[in-house]
């Protein structure tokens, strides 16, 4: 599988992922450029079993080698169908969710599978769920009587500052 110099610094160039790009880089510089690869591994700040390592690979596999594989990991304990039912029932809802009730409602419909708060949270945004968040107001939307309630310092004790953000006297 030998692509010419020019082909794969094409394809090089248009790569988006970072350490692929990596990789691509190291073998441009050995296969391509005749670098040694523990010169190239020292312009990378890498290992040279890092770098023996991929080009092994780019020797086997061509460029989809240099590229991340999927990994499996474990298994979800909830099955497919009950996972169903509760992003169907999360999205219909309007008012959002915690995490709290996301928990409850996965050991209702799943028979007792207990999860983390935080793990609850990396499930919903793999699900495609979006924390929600309060949105700020404006503080000129306020009146200027609930301005002056709002604050609890004396105006006497807050600092002036000029347009460049300097110091410039105490009140």
């Amino acid at each position: 599988m030998n692509i010419n110099k020019t082909s794969f610094e094409k394809i090089y160039r248009n790569e988006h992922d970072a350490k692929t790009k990596e990789r691509m880089l190291l073998v441009l510089n050995v296969v391509y450029n005749n670098i040694i690869p523990a010169h190239a591994t020292k312009d990378l700040h890498r290992s040279r079993a890092w770098a023996s390592d991929w080009l092994k690979r780019y020797d086997k596999e061509g460029i989809e080698g240099l590229r991340d594989r999927t990994k499996s990991g474990r298994p979800t304990e909830i099955p497919e169908d009950i996972e169903y039912q509760i992003k169907k029932e999360l999205s219909s809802s309007k008012q959002g969710w915690t995490t709290k009730q996301v928990e409850e409602l996965i050991i209702k419909k799943s028979s007792g599978i207990k999860y983390h708060y935080i793990h609850i949270y990396r499930i919903l945004r793999k699900w495609g769920f979006k924390q929600k968040v309060p949105r700020k107001v404006h503080v000129n939307t306020a009146s200027k009587e609930e301005k002056d309630n709002f604050k609890k310092r004396s105006p006497k004790n807050l600092w002036m500052y000029s347009n460049s953000n300097r110091k410039m006297d105490l009140r």
